[in-house]
């Protein structure tokens, strides 16, 4: 399984055009596999006149033409675009002008928003929902409203934010119990503190549970004081998240049942599980038996498996077989049993 990590910006650029294309140059050249965006075109259509952040956030805005060229810059630099909408112009934008992107997503603060659930569901591609601090009944409410207009490829983004990090709020089982529930992919949207010691623990622990989606915040200058600088790591500590991360679900597996070469070659009869083997001398005309057999590991490979042991008993030795010597079929007298014609028919016959 591999690892897919969305390198998320928020608002660390604070507006500056530059930094954000430094944030993309540095995400691609840590092999993350997306860059995040906030898009925000309308703060009137996102928050109140009074709200605390109605002017200061639109020093933080981009044009449209702008988003234009990121987006673009974003490909040049071979990364999936997720665009994080904050209004409903925003995602009026993506539908018209950039509809091929990887993935919208809402944000839990606009999970239950009708107008937007219902300009989302015309996007052709994947919708992120933001599921952090909400209830199972919001999540359904969502998950139907978008499944109803038809758009079934939907991802769960499980995860809040919250400084400092208290880690039993985490809870990553709770990602379990949402796959089953609701039977669909989920990721983890990790808001550790930069300088948190388990930083990076915590950050691909969901990956030891199988989890393969991963969202975190970065930042070139890791503990400066910007917007959403909290819970951003630099690039040091992301390029450890990923390789960290690549181990966790090579560890974990695809879940197969079959056995892989590396446990075929291991469980090999003989070099690995005990062979069957003669315990003693044994000549030509003597029958096998429980006295005149054993089992021991062996230098090289047995055709009989141990659960084979016993049809073996009782069985004539065509040639000497020495003390130590692997026992199989081509040593032995073997005759397969013709099956009847009540075999084959159940015994219905003579039933008659």
């Amino acid at each position: 399984m591999e690892p897919y990590i969305i390198g998320e910006t928020a608002y660390n650029h604070e507006g500056d055009f530059e930094y954000l294309k430094r944030m993309i140059t540095d995400i691609a050249e840590i092999g993350l596999h997306a860059v995040k965006f906030h898009l925000l075109l309308e703060p009137c259509s996102c928050f109140q006149k009074k709200h605390p952040l109605a002017e200061g956030i639109k020093k933080w805005l981009f044009r449209k033409e702008q988003w234009d060229d990121l987006i673009q810059f974003s490909y040049e630099n071979n990364l999936d675009v997720i665009a994080l909408c904050d209004d409903m112009e925003s995602i009026e934008f993506i539908n018209e002008r950039h509809k091929d992107i990887k993935a919208i997503e809402l944000h839990a603060s606009s999970l239950n928003e009708y107008y937007m659930l219902k300009e989302v569901i015309n996007f052709r591609n994947q919708i992120i929902l933001g599921i952090g601090g909400s209830t199972l009944d919001e999540i359904e409410y969502a998950v139907n409203f978008l499944k109803k207009n038809g758009k079934n490829d939907i991802l769960l983004m499980y995860g809040f934010q919250a400084y400092p990090t208290n880690y039993k709020d985490i809870n990553l089982s709770k990602m379990m119990k949402m796959k089953d529930l609701f039977n669909l992919p989920i990721g983890y949207a990790d808001h550790t503190a930069f300088d948190d010691e388990n930083n990076i623990d915590i950050s691909v622990l969901a990956a030891a549970m199988g989890f393969a989606i991963l969202e975190k915040h970065y930042t070139p200058d890791l503990g400066v004081k910007r917007v959403d600088y909290h819970a951003a790591v630099g690039k040091e500590q992301m390029t450890a998240i990923k390789k960290k991360m690549e181990l966790y679900l090579n560890v974990f597996g695809d879940g197969s049942t079959s056995m892989s070469k590396s446990e075929t070659i291991y469980g090999n009869t003989g070099p690995m599980k005990k062979a069957v083997v003669a315990k003693k001398n044994i000549y030509k005309g003597e029958k096998l038996s429980f006295d005149n057999l054993c089992f021991k590991r062996t230098e090289e490979e047995s055709t009989i498996s141990q659960k084979d042991f016993k049809s073996l008993i009782g069985l004539e030795v065509l040639s000497d077989i020495k003390e130590d010597e692997i026992i199989d079929f081509t040593r032995v007298k073997y005759h397969f049993n013709k099956a009847t014609y009540l075999d084959l028919t159940g015994g219905l016959e003579e039933k008659k």
